[in-house]
């Protein structure tokens, strides 16, 4: 008897057990939601299917495109702004204007180059006069005797704005690694002026091809050194919305002048 009473004590003690906890579920006040406000201007009524706004951009593989984003964003923080630091802080202010003006003036050639293609007679004869005074009188153009002299300010021209001349439209945006914003047209610009150079090869590369990576580093630290802008200082969500619109006006402004 005392057996039997054991072996059902414990049954009864779950039985129980298993009853409070379904009456205390029982007895649980529902959770009261708060009631949702209804947006005073839908989407719907702001944003229309058929209207082109602004902001829209072709940029059918923005998924890539933002992977790039990010990676840029690290090798610029990483590796490409403290190289460049390093940089500005080695060379003299007068050193990098020198090395400024003379990557500028070897980039005349591609400004004459495109202004040719574009029938741009000003902007033709604004290239060869500057590169022949900044050539001479320049030193090789590590000074700018035609900007400071003569004022006659640069023309920058690529191959990506003689597309544009010609009507060919931007195509899809596109974010380079390292290179940062472009687009379909002006990427097939960007490796045509390389071919030009390379065709040209005004610094004679053929018989001094151990000078050609030192030069186009130095190029890039140039460059990045010129350059203002830096990753994520807008303080925006939207930076990358923000950038691919900025640059999709801003090609449109310099193919329409």
């Amino acid at each position: 008897m005392n057996k039997r009473i054991s072996m059902m004590y414990p049954a009864r003690i779950l039985f129980i057990s298993l009853t409070l906890l379904w009456l205390a579920g029982c007895s649980t006040t529902p959770e009261q939601k708060e009631p949702e406000i209804p947006a005073m201007h839908p989407v719907e009524d702001v944003v229309k299917p058929d209207v082109k706004y602004v902001v829209d951009v072709y940029d059918p593989w923005e998924p890539m495109n933002r992977r790039i984003y990010n990676f840029n964003t690290q090798f610029d923080r990483y590796i490409f702004l403290p190289v460049v630091s390093g940089y500005e802080f080695i060379m003299p202010t007068v050193a990098q204007n020198s090395v400024s003006n003379f990557f500028s003036n070897i980039g005349e050639i591609e400004n004459f180059i495109n202004s040719v293609l574009q029938l741009k007679a000003e902007a033709t004869f604004t290239a060869a006069w500057r590169f022949a005074m900044n050539t001479t009188f320049g030193v090789f153009g590590l000074f700018d005797p035609a900007t400071t002299l003569m004022d006659t300010p640069e023309w920058d021209e690529d191959f990506g704005q003689t597309l544009g001349h010609w009507g060919v439209g931007d195509g899809p945006f596109i974010v380079l690694p390292i290179l940062g914003p472009s687009n379909a047209r002006d990427t097939t610009g960007l490796v045509a002026d390389g071919l030009m150079f390379s065709a040209i090869d005004p610094l004679n590369f053929d018989s001094n091809d151990d000078l050609e990576i030192p030069y186009h580093l130095l190029k890039a630290i140039d460059a990045r050194h010129k350059n203002k802008f830096r990753y994520w200082e807008s303080g925006s969500p939207f930076e990358y919305e923000m950038v691919r619109l900025l640059y999709t006006e801003y090609r449109k402004l310099v193919i329409a002048k």
